[in-house]
């Protein structure tokens, strides 16, 4: 071999390296993303039950993610912050859900705060729900297509 494809096949080399250097770092990078409405505690710890109307906590903590629209009048700020690495499943960092309660008079009667400490695992039904109606064989899906396109017998 001449120096010069010595010289060609190192670069190559050095390339090659460089781009799976590169490749692997960029999967060590996190990704924090925030999702929801997450209120600054010091605005939270300024509300005292009774001392605030709704519009004072919309100046405050800003528009409500949910509101109850059945019983009292419960206003619920929902947010979470989470971290995703590359290709895998994100990692929950924090989940706040403040639930902020109106009396009858449109003032705060109560507050309370959850955490990520509060919540829940839900599992998945394996059920199925039955459907009404005619049962197809593959076969009869295959031949109901063909007479979808033939026509109709007459």
């Amino acid at each position: 071999m001449t120096s010069s494809q010595n010289l060609f096949r190192g670069i190559g080399y050095a390339l090659a390296i460089t781009a799976v250097a590169v490749s692997l770092s960029a999967c060590g990078i996190s990704r924090i993303t925030v999702r929801g409405n997450l209120p600054d505690p010091e605005r939270v710890s300024e509300l005292k039950p009774g001392e605030v109307s709704k519009d004072d906590v919309l100046d405050s903590l800003g528009s409500p993610s949910s509101v109850n629209t059945f019983g009292n009048e419960t206003w619920y700020y929902i947010g979470e912050r989470t971290e995703t690495v590359a290709f895998l499943a994100p990692k929950v960092l924090e989940r706040q859900v403040l639930i902020v309660e109106f009396n009858k008079k449109g003032r705060m009667a109560q507050m309370v705060s959850l955490g990520l400490n509060a919540a829940r695992e839900i599992t998945h039904v394996e059920r199925i729900t039955p459907t009404f109606g005619e049962e197809l064989t593959w076969i009869d899906q295959i031949l109901g297509n063909f007479r979808r396109f033939t026509g109709p017998k007459k």
